[in-house]
């Protein structure tokens, strides 16, 4: 056995010598100094780009996104607002048609009680049916304006237009209680009952001047300060004429009531008679003798006069003008509300469509008829017929 069998074998192939990579150590590359440096003389890396600080982007985006907010909030001020012009407006506007609707009610309302309540010829029962009629009415006229419900600031102002409709309730109720009460029309009971019959008619005028001043003129005053416009308060007039509930007119009322009551003519001197007709715009005054030239204008218009010829007043008194010309009748009729004894009115009748069939005719007359009144006796001065020649201007 050789002796080199018993030596240890050396399994040296598995030291391998550390690598370069491990052994050396890694060097940074060295910054070459300009201008020629330490290291060279290489120009120095150019410097890479400034970059922007990154709070300013989140910033500038915040400022936009409050821009943006700013607009919209100033834009939604301006919408809410337009929105509540627009039903600022129309809330005064409906509260004034309301309005328009009892005013125009009352005001026709008050002409009726001209008509009806100083008409000639009427019975005491008649009347105190109408003036309960009346007062009917009237109180479904307060009930309806104290269910309106105005906006705030005419609140106050509306009690105003309340408290004229409730004067104008109180004095048609009270005209009618001083008719009915007993013995109102006899000869001893005139005097008091014509001084009953005028207070309780100041009423009525006093109601117009509450509705003109405490409630139309301050509630126009009111909607300037509101800044409303396009709005107009209406008026309202019950008494169109303040003779009509004068103590003179009551106490021809109740004389005449005195001699109609049973149904018998009234007493005294009653009548009217026509004094003139003029034609306009060219004013000329028409004639009973001659033939008048009229030039036919879209305002030609007939002015006809009227004077009360007896010792009373007298109402509602019906004048007719006919105009028959080129084979056709024109037929115009109106009512005189009121005429005080031995005063002259005049009525304007207007609307006239002359057929050109008139135009150079010889036959064409106008026909004035004023209708007798209760107690009238002589109506021979109550109509008058004329010859007119009509041409173009």
């Amino acid at each position: 056995m050789s002796t080199h069998d018993d030596e240890p074998i050396a399994f040296d192939f598995f030291d391998e010598p550390e690598t370069v990579e491990a052994t050396q150590r890694r060097r940074l590359p060295r910054l070459e100094l300009p201008g020629g440096g330490r290291g060279g003389g290489s120009e120095r890396p150019p410097r890479p780009p400034m970059r922007t600080p990154t709070g300013l982007v989140p910033l500038a985006r915040l400022v936009g996104l409050i821009a943006i907010a700013i607009v919209i909030v100033v834009g939604l001020v301006f919408w809410v607002g337009s929105c509540q012009g627009k039903s600022k407006q129309g809330e005064y506007t409906g509260y004034v048609a309301t309005v328009r609707t009892i005013a125009a009610a009352d005001t026709k309302l008050g002409k009726e009680f001209a008509n009806e309540f100083l008409a000639s010829g009427l019975k005491q029962s008649e009347l105190e049916n109408k003036l309960q009629q009346f007062a009917q009415q009237e109180q479904q006229a307060l009930t309806q304006a104290q269910q309106v419900r105005p906006p705030g600031p005419l609140r106050a102002i509306h009690q105003n237009l309340i408290d004229a409709i409730e004067l104008r309730a109180k004095g048609l109720a009270a005209l009618g209680d001083t008719l009915a009460s007993p013995n109102a029309l006899s000869a001893k009971s005139q005097t008091a009952t014509t001084a009953k019959l005028t207070a309780d008619g100041q009423l009525l005028t006093a109601s117009d001047v509450v509705w003109a001043q405490l409630y139309q003129a301050a509630a126009t005053q009111q909607l300037k300060q509101q800044g409303v416009t396009g709005v107009a308060i209406p008026g309202s007039t019950f008494i169109q004429n303040a003779d009509f509930v004068s103590a003179r007119s009551f106490g021809i009322l109740v004389t005449n009531l005195g001699g109609a009551s049973t149904g018998g003519t009234p007493s005294g001197l009653h009548g009217d008679a026509l004094v003139s007709v003029q034609a306009t715009p060219q004013n000329v005054d028409l004639s009973t003798s001659t033939a008048t030239t009229i030039k036919v204008t879209p305002d030609l218009a007939f002015v006809v006069a009227v004077k009360d010829s007896g010792n009373f007043t007298e109402s509602n008194v019906p004048i007719k003008v006919t105009i028959t010309a080129g084979g056709s009748t024109i037929v115009k009729q109106q009512k005189l509300a009121l005429i005080q004894a031995a005063a002259t009115q005049t009525v304007k009748f207007t609307g006239f469509n002359i057929p050109s069939t008139a135009y150079g005719a010889n036959n064409s007359t106008i026909k004035v008829v004023i209708a007798p009144v209760a107690g009238e006796i002589n109506t021979a001065n109550n109509s008058a017929t004329y010859t007119v020649f009509f041409t173009l201007p």
